[in-house]
C-alpha cells in the first residue's frame, strides 16, 4: 500500500517544522481559534460547577476527561486537542498549555497556578525564526509541578518527582527526585 503524505498535524506531532506560509497552516490556526473560543468560555464560568466545567475542558481537548479530573480557572492554551488527562489529576488556576507538541499528564498529578507547559519553540536560524516545530511533554504518575514552573518542550516529567516553584525544566527529570532553579537541576531524592 502507498504512504500517504502525513497531515499537518501529524507533521507537527513529530516534530517537522512548520512555516506560517504551509499551504495547510490554515487547519492549525482554525484549531488555535477554537481553542481561544472554548478557553474564553471556560474562563468565564463558575468554578463551583465542576461537571460543566469537565465538560467545557473535555469539548477544548477533543476527548472525555474523567469525573476525578479538577480544574481551577482560568486556563489557557493554544491549541487543545493534544492534551491527554489520567485520573485524579488536579490543575490549578491561570496555567499555560501550549500543546502542540502533545501534553500527557498521568494519573494523580498535581498541577500548581501559573505553570507553563510548553510543547512549542522557534528554530534558532533568524530566517526560520516565525516557523515552529514541536517536542511532546510527559508528566508521569504522582508528579508534582509547583507554582509558577516552566516545562519546556520534550520533556519527561518521571513518576513522583517534583518540580519546585519557578523552576524551569530544561532536562528530563528522573523518577523519585526534586529538581529547583534555573536552569532545573537535583536538589534531592525522594
Amino acid at each position: 500500500m502507498k504512504n500517504l503524505p502525513k497531515t499537518i498535524f501529524e507533521r507537527d506531532l513529530a516534530g517537522e517544522i512548520i512555516r506560517l506560509d504551509d499551504p495547510e497552516y490554515p487547519q492549525i490556526y482554525a484549531v488555535i481559534r477554537k481553542a481561544i473560543h472554548i478557553t474564553s468560555q471556560l474562563n468565564s464560568m463558575m468554578v463551583d460547577d465542576e461537571d460543566e466545567v469537565r465538560r467545557v475542558f473535555s469539548e477544548l481537548i477533543n476527548q472525555e476527561v474523567d469525573k476525578t479530573f479538577f480544574l481551577i480557572p482560568p486556563f489557557y492554551t493554544d491549541f487543545g486537542h493534544n492534551i491527554r488527562i489520567g485520573k485524579n489529576v488536579f490543575v490549578n488556576f491561570d496555567c499555560v498549555f501550549m500543546d502542540r507538541g502533545g501534553i500527557t499528564l498521568e494519573d494523580n498529578v498535581l498541577v500548581g497556578p501559573k505553570v507553563s507547559l510548553i510543547t512549542t519553540n522557534h528554530p534558532l536560524e533568524p530566517a526560520q525564526r516565525k516557523s515552529t516545530y514541536s517536542k511532546p511533554i510527559l508528566i508521569q504518575k504522582n508528579a508534582w509541578i509547583g507554582a509558577n514552573a516552566t516545562v519546556m518542550p520534550g520533556i519527561t516529567i518521571g513518576e513522583n518527582a517534583v518540580v519546585a516553584a519557578g523552576a524551569v525544566v530544561t532536562k528530563d527529570v528522573a523518577a523519585n527526585t526534586i529538581v529547583a532553579g534555573v536552569p532545573a537541576r537535583v536538589v534531592k531524592k525522594i
